[in-house]
């Protein structure tokens, strides 16, 4: 996704090839971590010494993981969104001046606090090799814990693109949806069951493809990595129905930057003739 040039980044065609790219990314580490037990004693809070911090081994990995990015301009792009933002620091790299695609706001829609209970508590126990512990591979445990972390978070709040390029498509039949605050008719409108049918489908054929022996024949015991029908109730429980929150959230708020700019020129004309005039059509 190339972020310098804003009308690609808003091109359906890009988005759509962006997520798909994302499922793989998911799939793989998913299967990364299938390689180990559930290990709970990462997740507890307080559960080990660490000084100076209050929190699980994993909140202290990922937000030292985090710190250290940060200086090298990871969550300085648009498709990053930190866990710890408070934890970030200023980079030692010259600053990228990305065009500006996303609204104002769009770094305070931030639901990475629902994604690591949802990892924790639901997506890990379908993942994992067994319930226990394994007190040898906590830290390669909580690393790949990150990589699926970061890469749910990644698609996830992937959402504000797609929610803004539906905003730029959609003309006045959004706008008036978001004036009124209609949660229900922007979640109607921004939902496409076909398409959703459609990557639950494409899921399970790569879950099947990614995560077996391509040498085994089929009269041998095939055995997933992590089963494709687990993966497809990951997306379709959890990953689906947060981009959607996401996507909502961001639409609500989608006419304050335009309402800004009113009142700062103090323009006549309605919100859709100035998208026209944008050139993101």
């Amino acid at each position: 996704m190339d972020f310098m040039n804003p009308q690609s980044v808003l091109a359906l065609e890009n988005i759509r090839d962006a997520l798909v790219r994302m499922e793989d990314t998911i799939i793989f580490s998913f299967i990364e971590r299938s390689q180990f037990f559930a290990s709970p004693s990462v997740y507890k809070e307080n559960q080990f010494p660490i000084p100076n911090f209050r929190g699980s081994f994993l909140d202290w990995l990922l937000s030292q993981h985090e710190r250290i990015h940060s200086q090298v301009r990871r969550y300085e792009a648009p498709d990053e969104v930190p866990f710890f933002p408070e934890v970030l620091q200023k980079t030692f790299l010259p600053k990228i001046n990305y065009p500006t695609v996303l609204a104002s706001y769009s770094d305070e829609i931030n639901v990475n606090s629902e994604i690591l209970k949802i990892y924790t508590t639901e997506i890990v126990p379908g993942i994992a090799a067994g319930s226990g512990e394994q007190p040898d591979n906590l830290g390669s445990c909580a690393m790949t814990d990150i990589d699926c972390l970061q890469a749910l978070s990644r698609r996830i709040h992937f959402g504000k693109f797609v929610a803004e390029a539906k905003f730029v498509n959609e003309g006045e039949k959004i706008v008036e949806l978001i004036k009124n605050k209609d949660v229900k008719g922007i979640e109607e409108l921004i939902t496409n069951s076909a398409v959703e049918e459609k990557i639950l489908q494409r899921l399970l054929e790569k879950g099947r493809a990614y995560g077996t022996d391509p040498t085994l024949k089929f009269s041998q015991n095939i055995q997933s990595k992590v089963k494709p029908e687990v993966i497809v109730r990951i997306y379709k429980e959890f990953v689906i129905p947060l981009t959607k929150k996401v996507e909502v959230d961001y639409l609500l708020r989608r006419l304050e930057d335009e309402q800004d700019d009113a009142d700062a020129t103090q323009t006549s004309g309605g919100y859709v003739d100035r998208f026209l005039s944008s050139g993101l059509y």
